[in-house]
């Protein structure tokens, strides 16, 4: 079969992060400490709760909120995830040139609040992916569970047999296979190139 879609992860595959850059922006912009905020993002289960869809974009800030004891504003979140985000222009370039061939989009392990606020984190990714950039949480799954990638494919109306899924975490490349994808571990420019070429991309 045709391949007719290429499904992006975002972090490290799309645009580098760093979370430690995410940490000590949030941290600087609502008074607390650096550990602080790693253990109420990575410690504390609401980053996770999010990403599996049990948190609007609402109450997800109102975890964040209760737990650190302070506000934690839509700005500042969206502003300190966006210096963390670094878009790859290589990467930007390709995706530029594939949706001349086949679709492209994005399923990225992360919030609703993520998804809703994504065109200001990382706005060189759009228009491009305008209504084609998803999170986890929108499917009540996470990667690498295949409920995640069968929801994600009904709302893109694309078969998996024709989809090629790119991640750099072995495990959600190995979910992708599971639901039926065609999938590449993403490790460096010139290994993604080369799949795309043995697909006739």
């Amino acid at each position: 079969m045709t391949l007719r879609c290429v499904l992006f992860d975002l972090d490290e595959v799309l645009a580098d992060y760093d979370r430690s850059v995410r940490v000590s922006q949030l941290a600087h912009a609502i008074g607390r400490s650096p550990q602080a905020i790693q253990e109420a993002i990575y410690g504390s289960g609401i980053e996770d709760a999010a990403d599996s869809g049990m948190l609007t974009g609402e109450a997800y800030l109102d975890a964040l909120s209760t737990h650190l004891g302070c506000p934690v504003t839509l700005d500042a979140w969206v502003a300190a995830r966006r210096t963390a985000t670094v878009v790859r222009p290589y990467m930007l370039e390709l995706a530029t040139t594939l949706i001349q061939r086949c679709s492209i989009a994005i399923l990225t392990n992360n919030s609703v609040l993520m998804a809703q606020q994504l065109h200001r984190i990382a706005p060189d990714l759009f228009p491009l992916f305008e209504g084609r950039a998803f999170a986890s949480a929108q499917f009540g799954a996470r990667k690498p569970e295949v409920a995640v990638y069968t929801h994600c494919l009904a709302t893109l109306d694309v078969a998996a047999k024709a989809t090629l899924f790119v991640d750099d975490n072995e495990a959600n490349v190995e979910g992708a296979r599971k639901a039926g994808l065609l999938a590449h571990h993403y490790r460096d420019f010139a290994g993604l190139e080369k799949a795309l070429a043995d697909l006739g991309v």
